[in-house]
């Protein structure tokens, strides 16, 4: 993760994921994933419930991915390696499913 304004990065290493789908409207889905991370990669201390919002078109196509404490935008980004574990996951069959019924 990034913090803005800071020279510090961490990667955090993902290792399951519980997704909330819900259609915004006609042209975008979004996914709210709520995650568990590898013991070796805590959740930075400052943040109190980190999750993160994937903007998908209704085909399935991650266009956004943005991280959020307590549902709303905070001061920390993904980094790239975080972002291709997410867009990973919302390209599996499950998720892929979940985004065409919504």
């Amino acid at each position: 993760m990034l913090k803005y304004g800071d020279d510090r990065i961490t990667e955090l290493k993902f290792v399951s994921f519980e997704p909330r789908v819900e259609r915004r409207n006609e042209h975008w889905v979004d996914v709210t994933l709520r995650f568990e991370t590898a013991p070796e990669t805590p959740i930075p201390d400052d943040l109190i419930e980190l999750t993160a919002l994937v903007v998908c078109t209704p085909q399935g196509i991650p266009v956004e991915i943005e991280p959020q404490d307590e549902g709303c935008d905070c001061e920390y980004q993904f980094t790239f390696a975080e972002k291709e574990q997410i867009k990973a996951y919302v390209r599996s069959e499950a998720v892929q499913e979940a985004i065409a019924k919504a």
